[in-house]
Parts: structure tokens; C-alpha cells; sequence
């Protein structure tokens, strides 16, 4: 089989409610679309979701990159039945573009197998455990939105600090939810050392399951873990192998998020919950980064390793979006992800709301 065209999508999907954090807020998420189309008509979906808010690269970049393996004069001549040069030009690229296009090829590979009389898809549904997203604001109103997701079935709650009043959205939280509830808290990064060890000693008393990223550095963390209670979790200062590595070494954190554009895909992933304890988390993806995180949290599970087997995914965040491009994707169930049923990834397009939601 070999690669017929690349077809690279920028598009936007708009959020219900302004999506608000310590770095800023977000009334859309930008994205691309990557569509890789092989000679005999089978597609593979890919996706990119740039870090901007978290100092990674713009759109723009991603766009040119991807366009760049679009554009290349051999395009038509790659074979993808075993290990594609594609895969390799992908190293080179960004991690949000490196993320999409070994998505896209593994998607593609899992569509051929079916085709070549492989299983379409998993013989039982195997669903991923989901925490719920609450974005920053008043404490009270932060505390309504934790008893929407919890009348949904949900009962891992992830609140988005470093702003104003963060104990008290956490108390409010703890009081609506219950004692039985897990909480885990991120500050993405943005309080200093000092002001991370006098909040979390604050929160000591509410049951916090985990701090995410509280300060910047691996250093910091593993000062910091030393220091409180609370577990300490890795984000932005885990964004590859090397780190992951260095994270253990110094003992920087108790687990680490994982978000595929972050890392650069699902061989990334994978690579890095090889090394620290993890859970895969959004990057506020469309359908198909979804869909590939919701699949690495299956292979996480797949395992004798128990520190891996009790951590809810932040991959309902599909449930903070007022629209979809999917027409077939990921579902949202009693705070559970079922993943689509098809072959690859089981997503599909739905191309009139794609169009809608160009760039």
C-alpha cells in the first residue's frame, strides 16, 4: 500500500463556556486535522493540538509543518505496510505535528489490518475512566459545576488553581462532592515554591489526591515533594523521555500527566508511563486526539503494574465543547469513555461540520 496524499485541516471548535486557567482562558481551541490517504482508499487520522498557552508552537507552525510532509516530492511513493519513512520525517517535526502524523499512520495501519481481514475492532467494550474538568472561578459557582459532572456519574474532580480564592474553591468543592469524591488540583506551573508549600499545607485538611504541576521546574517538584503530603504530579516539565527519566531519577513527583500533542504521540506516551506512573490527560482535543489518548489509556491499563491501574484520565473534555467534527467518536457514559467501535482509532468525519469549522 502506498501513501496517496496528505490533507492537512486547520479548525476550530468553540467551547460552551470560556475555558479558565492560571495561563489564560480560551473561548475556542484551535486544531489540525491531518488525512492521510492511501491508493486504495483507506484514510488515517491524525491530529494537532498547539501548546500556545503553555509556551509550545503557534498553529501557524504546526500548519507549515505538516504542509512541509505534504509537499514532499517522494509523497507519492511511500510505502506504509511496514515502518514508513513518514514516521521517521516525524521526528524532526514539533511534538504537536509529530503527534498527528504517527496517529494518523497508526490509524491508517489499523484500517488496513481490518481491511486485510483482521478484527475490526475490540471484541468487548473496554472503557476508560474519566475525571471531570472544572474551570476556575467564584468557589460557588465552581462547586454547581462539580454536581453537574457528578450527576453524570463522575467522581474524580480536577480543579484548575492558581487564581483567586483556590482554597476556597476547594473547600466549596469538597462540600458539594463529598468525602468519598477524589480532587486533584493543578496550578499549571505558576506559583512560586513558597507559594506552593503554604497552599497545599491549606489543603492538607480536603483529601487532595494530587498536585499537578504546582511549580515549573523538576527541581522544584522534587523539593516540593519532600516537603507536603500531597502527591505531586508532573506536566509541563514532562515532555519527553529524558525528562521522565531525570523525574524518577531525582524523585520529582509521585505520577505525571500525559497529554499526546505534549509528548508527540502515542509511542511517546507510552514510553514515558514506562518510566513514572501516569494517566493520560486532553490537551483539549477534537475526536481524534481523544480517541488516541482514550486507546493509550487502555494499553496503561493492559498491565501488572498497579500504581497504574487507580488513576481516573482527563479525556472527558469533550463534554466542555458546544459542537463536534465527529460523526462517529468517542462517548461520554457515567463518567466512563467508551471508545468508537471501527477499525484504527473507529473515528469518523463529519464533513459538513468540518467545513463549518475551518480556518
Amino acid at each position: 500500500m502506498r501513501l496517496a496524499s496528505v490533507e492537512v485541516i486547520p479548525y476550530a471548535l468553540p467551547f460552551r463556556e470560556p475555558y479558565v486557567t492560571a495561563r489564560g482562558w480560551l473561548e475556542k481551541r484551535e486544531m489540525v486535522l491531518l488525512r492521510l490517504r492511501s491508493d486504495e482508499g483507506l484514510v488515517g487520522l491524525g491530529e494537532a493540538v498547539p501548546l500556545s498557552l503553555r509556551g509550545g508552537g503557534t498553529l501557524e507552525r504546526v500548519v507549515i509543518e505538516l504542509k512541509g510532509l505534504a509537499d514532499h516530492p517522494s509523497i507519492r511513493e511511500r510505502e506504509l505496510e511496514g515502518e514508513s519513512d513518514l514516521a521517521s520525517e516525524a521526528f524532526e517535526l514539533s511534538a504537536p505535528s509529530r503527534c498527528a502524523t504517527l496517529t494518523a499512520l497508526m490509524d491508517l495501519r489499523g484500517r488496513l489490518a481490518a481491511a486485510n481481514g483482521g478484527s475490526e475492532g475490540p471484541e468487548e467494550e473496554r472503557p476508560v475512566e474519566c475525571n471531570a474538568t472544572l474551570v476556575a472561578g467564584e468557589p460557588s459557582a465552581v462547586a454547581e459545576d462539580a454536581l453537574r459532572w457528578a450527576e453524570e456519574g463522575f467522581s474524580t474532580f480536577k480543579l484548575k488553581l492558581g487564581g483567586a480564592d483556590d482554597v476556597g474553591q476547594v473547600r466549596a468543592v469538597r462540600e458539594a462532592v463529598g468525602a468519598e469524591a477524589r480532587i486533584r488540583i493543578d496550578a499549571n506551573a505558576v506559583w512560586d515554591l513558597g507559594t506552593a508549600r503554604r497552599i497545599l499545607t491549606e489543603l492538607e485538611e480536603f483529601a487532595i489526591e494530587l498536585a499537578e504541576q504546582p511549580v515549573a521546574t523538576l527541581e522544584e517538584l522534587a523539593e516540593l515533594s519532600l516537603d507536603s503530603s500531597i502527591p505531586i504530579a508532573a506536566d509541563e516539565s514532562v515532555t519527553s523521555v529524558e525528562q521522565a527519566e531525570r523525574a524518577a531519577s531525582i524523585g520529582a513527583c509521585a505520577y505525571t500527566g500525559i497529554k499526546l500533542s505534549k509528548v508527540g504521540g502515542p509511542e511517546h506516551a507510552v514510553a514515558i508511563a514506562d518510566l513514572l506512573p501516569a494517566y493520560v490527560s486532553s490537551a483539549l482535543d477534537g475526536p481524534v486526539g481523544i480517541a488516541a489518548a482514550a486507546q493509550v489509556a487502555q494499553t496503561l491499563h493492559d498491565t501488572d503494574r498497579p500504581e497504574r491501574l487507580d488513576l481516573a484520565h482527563g479525556l472527558a473534555t469533550q463534554r466542555l465543547f458546544a459542537s463536534t467534527i465527529g460523526a462517529v467518536e468517542c462517548e461520554l457514559r457515567g463518567g466512563m469513555l467508551y471508545p468508537p467501535p471501527g477499525p484504527g482509532l473507529g473515528v469518523e468525519i463529519d464533513e459538513d461540520a468540518l467545513e463549518a469549522h475551518r480556518l
